[in-house]
């Protein structure tokens, strides 16, 4: 199970006990993927800066930060500086991802970049290869506690032999609706890091649901 990772998305905790729902998870995942809303780009409005330094502060685990906000490259610095390991922002948000991609790198972080599911998936195949994540949207960005669009796999399968023609290292990710009765179906399609939140968060044991996840893929 070396090649499967999961980043609970604390956008599904509950933020009166926090930390306490990172650290329940912090020795199973992977990653913790944080959520960042502007209310622009998607219809709602998460959270940002002040909670990744503020979490910081207590823990290890590395963090997948997903901009889904307009304008990303006017927060780059300040995302990486509250200590983020990852920064994903949005194919659909930047003019110039690869000025993006380069401003991450250049302050020691890993960049990754998103595709929306209305997005035809080809428009990051140049990009294979310059990010370590793409990010696949497996439901429409904004909300968490969405059904998996079925359409993804096609699109998941797409990338996947991309990459391989490509011989990159790249990660699939995906973020949307997965779950116990869908994850071997987007593992098969070719991702490998998995975004989860309510299935992981919302469970009486989350670090116990982490390695259900998990044991799904075999």
């Amino acid at each position: 199970m070396n090649d499967i990772g999961i980043a609970p998305s604390i956008l599904a905790a509950d933020f009166g006990y926090l930390m306490r729902d990172i650290k329940a998870i912090e020795e199973n995942a992977e990653y913790l993927h944080i959520d960042v809303m502007d209310g622009h780009y998607v219809n709602n409005i998460s959270f940002g800066i002040p909670v990744i330094e503020s979490i910081r502060k207590y823990t290890d685990i590395k963090f997948y930060t997903h901009l889904m906000i307009t304008n990303p490259e006017k927060y780059i610095k300040a995302f990486a500086d509250a200590g983020s390991d990852n920064i994903t922002f949005h194919l659909e948000c930047s003019e110039d991802p690869d000025s993006l991609i380069k401003e991450i790198e250049s302050y020691g972080k890993t960049a990754g970049i998103a595709v929306h599911p209305d997005t035809p998936i080809e428009k990051v195949f140049p990009y294979i290869g310059k990010v370590k994540i793409i990010l696949v949207m497996t439901v429409y960005p904004g909300f968490g506690g969405q059904g998996y669009l079925a359409s993804s796999g096609e699109r998941i399968r797409k990338l996947k032999n991309a990459i391989d023609e490509a011989g990159a290292d790249t990660v699939i990710s995906v973020d949307g609706g997965v779950a116990e009765s869908t994850i071997k179906e987007i593992y098969d399609a070719g991702a490998r890091l998995f975004v989860a939140g309510s299935a992981v968060f919302h469970a009486d044991d989350p670090a116990q649901a982490i390695e259900n996840l998990k044991q799904c893929c075999i």
